[in-house]
């Protein structure tokens, strides 16, 4: 039996020495401009408190984790974690919070939007009490900046829509930007989703008991330099986010797009299989394995681009990958249709067999490619 750890009588803490008070967590991802300046900036907006900066980089290629590392050797409240194989804001937002001791924790993007000044107010909120201060831009004076219409619209529709899931009332449960107790973090990293951009919303909508929420207005800057990382993932990534906290984890958000994916080439299915039979004159056999085929080049290309695209493969690995999701998909096929035999036998109901055999072989075929094809590094 190992003998108990003994601890020292005091802290190793000096006149001179504080302990640390708050962790800012900064997701990167080709940022290698703004990260002086961020820095900068956050010297003179935590002037006097103890913190340190956590920079979590998902492999950026413009050099932004060597500039971060150049500064790290000479500051020791400056860290950096390199994530490999691994993508994805949320799940950085997390794992920079995991890797600090801080029992505070902040959440603000690399690319200077966010307005720093308010950072030891949101702090100071977070210490009188509150379990989250949020960085918001649409209440007591906050702004949107110059964002257009078209999109101020879009943002105010989606804050009404996270409604559904959050356990208590927040201006802005979109916010990138806020502060929040390590120990709240701790509690709901279990539930957590980790999907998407919305991680103050994944925070809200998992916790085991509704947050304490305090909010600062600030508003919302231009980007200083770089380019956005916003695309039309972010809107499905959202919408997934909200269907895995109303269902409460039951049915992964993942699988839900990619069975959606797999209804989708069961189309290109159907439609080769018209084209190659009656257009163009192959036999049923040939025109079948043909459309096969290309119903699987189909659903591992697009669940590659979208279901998987923080794991998603290029290059050799592309190729490797087809290859086993083609020989999963094979090993699917055979035990739908054993399967739907099996149920037919048991109840003499033709399409009760299919849909049986068509619910193992997407369930078998989603659990087999994430495990396989597209498992974490």
């Amino acid at each position: 039996m190992n003998a108990p750890i003994r601890l020292p009588a005091r802290p190793y803490v000096d006149a001179e020495t504080r302990p640390l008070a708050l962790a800012v967590i900064i997701p990167t991802l080709n940022e290698r401009d703004n990260v002086s300046p961020l820095l900068a900036a956050l010297d003179r907006a935590l002037a006097g408190r103890e913190w340190e900066a956590i920079f979590v980089d998902d492999g950026s290629t413009d050099g932004t984790p060597e500039a971060i590392e150049a500064i790290a050797l000479f500051r020791r409240d400056v860290r950096l974690i390199r994530r490999h194989g691994r993508r994805g804001l949320s799940t950085a937002i997390v794992e920079g919070m995991m890797a600090t001791t801080a029992p505070v924790v902040a959440s603000i993007d690399a690319d200077m939007q966010h307005d720093e000044a308010i950072l030891p107010r949101l702090h100071d909120a977070v210490l009188a009490g509150a379990d989250v201060a949020v960085g918001t831009r649409y209440a007591g004076g906050g702004s949107t900046g110059d964002w257009e219409a078209s999109r101020v619209r879009k943002s105010e529709f989606a804050t009404r829509l996270a409604a559904i899931v959050t356990k208590t009332r927040v201006s802005d449960p979109m916010s990138g930007f806020f502060v929040v107790r390590r120990d709240a973090v701790l509690a709901a990293v279990p539930s957590m989703s980790g999907v998407g951009f919305k991680i103050l919303l994944d925070l809200l909508a998992s916790s085991p008991r509704p947050l304490a929420v305090a909010e600062v207005p600030y508003t919302f800057r231009p980007r200083q330099a770089g380019a956005s990382k916003l695309d039309s993932m972010v809107a499905l990534e959202y919408l997934l986010l909200l269907v895995d906290k109303i269902t409460h984890g039951r049915v992964p958000a993942r699988m839900i797009l990619f069975l959606a994916v797999g209804a989708v080439g069961l189309v290109v299915n159907l439609f080769a299989l018209d084209v190659l039979l009656n257009a163009a004159g192959f036999s049923f056999r040939s025109a079948q394995t043909a459309a096969v085929a290309l119903s699987i080049l189909f659903n591992f290309a697009i669940n590659n681009w979208l279901t998987y695209n923080d794991r998603r493969l290029r290059g050799l690995a592309w190729l490797r990958g087809l290859a086993t999701f083609t020989l999963i998909c094979g090993i699917g096929a055979i035990a739908q249709v054993g399967i739907s035999e099996m149920v037919y036998d048991e109840r003499r109901i033709w399409w009760v067999g299919g849909l049986a055999g068509a619910a193992v072989g997407a369930v078998w075929n989603y659990a087999a490619s994430s495990f396989v094809t597209w498992r974490r590094a």
